[in-house]
């Protein structure tokens, strides 16, 4: 397929998207993003991946914690890349192939592509990347990761990239009713009950990360509350219920009286970041779209207070701490446009910012050949292409925002 012309638009152009001009802007820029991914073949590099490196590989000596550990942020804090030089290949990553069939979805509802076929591709190309000799399906990184405790080997399932993948392929099902789309997220739901979720006696519940250890880290815990509430709604299995209620409750007693969580409850983890604040906030708003509940609302509101109130700068720039501004991160840019979107009935003026935040990202890290830029420090640009970190999220951000606006202009019944 043809790539759709790159636009230049220029760092010091205002791109407002409330009139239909501007909005034209966004659906080339999505068209442009789209293009790219698609030459690519949906696969690309990692701030993560560097222990796909075939040198590291050849090497077997550096094959321990604290080698594993420097390279994978030596690599993902260098500014320039060094993976070609690694050999570190260009791969598909199965939370990234997700947010494309979900992001695909979005804007075959709005007209913008033609996406059954492609849609089915995806789908297709998601359940060929399930985690191997596993009884469910379930899914994980296309990469070794070094914890600061254990290895998590390549492939070895994890909560979030196995409930991206079942919402991804839910979103599939509710669009063509494929019985096949379906039995996999179930599957995977199945998973996450048997193998991830713990009690401890009656007090408190939780989703761990993997099945390596226990966890409590919020993001992770009420991404997999939201999706048994959905996949619960689309089944009729009430099994799902009660251990995705214990889970929410748990992370919102955890929520901090101005409204922030921290990452985790570990003592190691204790920071209040962008992004997965917004993913908690986006997990408790569809526990209540599927549900039904106004049991989080306090929660959510209090949540998305703090999260306007220290996120932002006055120039639409997403903070990536609440109490620091750099690295300004495009996941955060992303994030904080798909949560403002998603929560615009919660407070006014949610989708003027997200329309600020947009702006500030294709001001400062859009590149006219198709691709959006990594992280924006103080004095430089880290101009890396990421594809799922930064590619498969900002798509799925536009659509989230053009599927918004083009609800919003239907006309009523």
């Amino acid at each position: 397929m043809n790539a759709t012309p790159a636009m230049n638009i220029s760092p010091t152009q205002s791109i407002a998207i409330d009139d239909r001009d501007d909005l034209t802007i966004i659906k080339d820029i999505t068209l442009n993003l789209l293009a790219y991914c698609r030459a690519n073949e949906w696969a690309g590099y990692d701030p993560y991946d560097a222990l796909n490196s075939r040198v590291f590989k050849a090497l077997p000596f550096l094959n321990f914690k604290l080698a594993r550990l420097a390279l994978t942020q030596g690599v993902k804090r260098c500014p320039i890349n060094l993976r070609p030089l690694l050999l570190v290949p260009k791969t598909p990553n199965p939370k990234g192939i997700a947010l494309f069939l979900s992001s695909l979805i979005k804007l075959s509802k709005i007209g913008l592509v033609a996406g059954d076929k492609e849609i089915d591709m995806m789908a297709n190309k998601l359940l060929a990347l399930r985690s191997p000799d596993e009884r469910y399906s379930c899914w994980g990184y296309n990469f070794d990761w070094q914890t600061r405790g254990e290895l998590v080997p390549k492939g070895s399932p994890n909560i979030i990239c196995s409930t991206f993948a079942a919402n991804a392929l839910l979103d599939a099902y509710e669009q063509s009713r494929k019985s096949l789309w379906l039995d996999a997220a179930v599957s995977a739901a199945d998973f996450i009950l048997d193998v991830l979720f713990w009690r401890d006696g009656s007090s408190q519940a939780c989703f761990s990360y993997t099945p390596l250890g226990r966890s409590e880290i919020h993001n992770a815990n009420l991404l997999g509350a939201a999706f048994f509430c959905r996949i619960s709604l689309l089944t009729g299995r009430k099994i799902f219920l009660e251990p995705a209620f214990d889970a929410a409750r748990y992370s919102v007693g955890k929520q901090h009286k101005d409204g922030s969580w921290e990452y985790s409850e570990s003592p190691s983890q204790r920071w209040i970041d962008n992004f997965h604040t917004g993913f908690n906030l986006v997990a408790l708003r569809q526990i209540k779209k599927y549900i039904g509940t106004a049991e989080f609302d306090s929660a959510i509101r209090r949540g998305l207070e703090f999260y306007k109130g220290h996120f932002f700068r006055e120039d639409g720039a997403p903070r990536y701490f609440h109490d620091a501004t750099y690295p300004i991160d495009i996941h955060s840019v992303a994030q904080s446009i798909i949560t403002l979107t998603e929560l615009r009935d919660f407070a006014a003026g949610n989708i003027p910012l997200a329309h600020s935040v947009m702006n500030w990202g294709l001001r400062n890290m859009w590149d006219t050949r198709g691709f959006f830029y990594f992280q924006k420090l103080p004095h430089f640009t880290v101009r890396i292409p990421f594809m799922r970190w930064s590619q498969a999220w900002m798509l799925m951000a536009l659509s989230t925002l053009l599927e918004a606006q083009y609800n919003n202009s239907k006309p009523s019944r």
